[in-house]
């Protein structure tokens, strides 16, 4: 069954919606194939990646009340209690809006220095005409072709080099390559 939206202006929405909230509370990145996407590759998505900073509980509350308050539910459980413990676990939880299942934003804390990494070297697209903050080109490349290794996840690795020749680090990706074979492989 296909379940992809193709629909960027409702990715777009509610990626800005859910990012301007997240923002207000702690540092975070889209990562994966969302970035490719609204860097003008044509496929569909079903969900954007999220991944944010580890916080406290009190901190994290006031995310997933503000979250709640602007119509996003997560799909896990409505108690934030419940939710922190998935995230704490090193598991994701996905959040959508209210009454529409789909898109999803699946969000999980950083879990080892190569998310980190990420976090530090986040960066603005304005080719992509939002204001959130990506995981850096080079890594999505090095993911993409060193981890994921999916047939739409090499070709999002070609578009991104296509797209963003001018950026493209070889060193860096053959670094973060590294990195990955090291914290996940």
């Amino acid at each position: 069954m296909e379940r992809a939206i193709h629909d960027r202006n409702i990715l777009d929405k509610f990626a800005r919606e859910f990012c301007q909230i997240t923002e207000k509370h702690c540092k975070y990145i889209v990562v994966s194939g969302f970035l490719a996407i609204s860097s003008g590759r044509t496929r569909g998505t079903e969900d954007i990646d999220m991944i944010i900073e580890v916080m406290d509980f009190e901190r994290f509350k006031l995310l997933f009340e503000e979250l709640t308050h602007n119509n996003f539910i997560c799909m896990q459980s409505e108690r934030v209690e419940e939710v922190y413990e998935y995230l704490k676990e090193k598991l994701s939880v996905r959040f959508t809006w209210k009454n529409k299942p789909l898109p999803e934003m699946e969000v999980k804390f950083t879990k080892d220095l190569l998310d980190k990494y990420q976090l530090e070297n986040r960066v603005k697209l304005k080719l992509t005409g939002l204001d959130i903050w990506f995981s850096n080109v080079n890594i999505n490349v090095a993911f993409k072709e060193e981890l994921l290794k999916s047939p739409k996840d090499l070709e999002d690795a070609k578009h991104l080099i296509v797209v963003y020749s001018e950026m493209i680090d070889e060193e860096e990706i053959r670094m973060v390559k590294k990195l990955i074979n090291r914290f996940r492989l």
